[in-house]
């Protein structure tokens, strides 16, 4: 009863995780479809009332963008809030600010100076999605928490050291090294290197069964064996035993490794997102503040 009662509040936690980006993700889909279809025209107007004021609160949205990364770098702001309660604040306005700024626009392009300020919103948003994901992929939860590729190294030499048990049973450790080999570590080129990177849960599922399967047959070869000498009546009778072990090593293994793989190819797609994501913000501002000026002035 005390397990099952402590793992609660963990399903809990999970369910949790999974729950908000569902509801935001079918909330904004909706918002979006719904917009495309209204016909707002009829309704709103992008240069009075209500729909002027939504583009003056999305842009603004986007601007306030800049304090999560001012945070981040300037210690003295600290007296803000953390860096984690901004992160979610920024991904929020990283998606309210252009749902606002689409009301704005009904949906639809206008003049050269505002599409292009509509467009590069649109690539910094889209951007700032898959930078969402990279980011959670290198963290294990967003509250700044992160796993390096150090510690992960540090488990996969960790379970590559304890063989102990594992060399009862011939030619496990020979399966593992080579699906290691096959399925886990990268393959050469940068097309081989992404289709890799994305199909990191069927290969597991691949390399869990192939090791799976030897670890079958070496105990099956075990539990056949004659008992002709003390050693060997030893391994028959604890083969079962030693596969449950060799199981547990095996998929452990193997997921470090995968887990390490993965690491160093999303921190270098982290980092080149880094690259094109701050020049297209940067691009974005500049139209936003061109398009203000031409529809305020002229």
């Amino acid at each position: 009863m005390n397990a099952v009662a402590a793992s609660l509040p963990i399903q809990q936690e999970r369910l949790h995780r999974l729950s908000w980006p569902l509801v935001w993700t079918v909330v904004i889909a909706g918002l979006i479809y719904w917009g495309m279809h209204a016909h707002l025209e009829r309704y709103i107007s992008p240069k009075r009332g209500f729909g002027y004021w939504l583009g003056i609160v999305g842009g603004s949205m986007m601007v306030l963008l800049l304090i999560y990364s001012a945070r981040k770098r300037a210690a003295w702001l600290r007296w803000i809030g953390g860096i984690p309660f901004w992160f979610e604040i920024h991904m929020v306005l990283g998606i309210v600010g252009p749902i606002l700024v689409l009301f704005h626009a009904n949906f639809r392009l206008g003049a050269s100076n505002s599409n292009v300020a509509l467009i590069c919103m649109l690539l910094v948003a889209g951007s700032g999605v898959v930078g969402r994901y990279i980011y959670t992929r290198l963290h294990a939860h967003l509250d700044g928490h992160q796993d390096t590729l150090e510690q992960l190294k540090a488990v996969g030499e960790k379970l590559r050291v304890q063989t102990t048990s594992i060399e009862f049973l011939p030619g496990v450790l020979d399966a593992i090294e080579r699906v290691e080999k096959s399925l886990i570590e990268p393959p050469k080129g940068t097309a081989a290197r992404i289709l890799h990177l994305f199909t990191g849960g069927a290969r597991s599922l691949v390399a869990r069964w192939l090791v799976r399967r030897e670890i079958r047959r070496a105990v099956g070869m075990a539990l056949t064996r004659r008992s002709s000498t003390r050693e060997a009546a030893l391994i028959a009778r604890h083969a079962i035993q030693l596969g449950a072990v060799a199981r547990r090593y095996a998929d452990r293994r193997l997921e470090a490794g995968r887990r390490t793989v993965e690491y160093r190819a999303y921190a270098r797609l982290f980092s080149y997102w880094h690259v094109l994501h701050i020049p297209l913000f940067f691009m974005l501002l500049i139209s936003a503040i061109v398009h203000v000026i031409a529809v305020n002035v002229y």
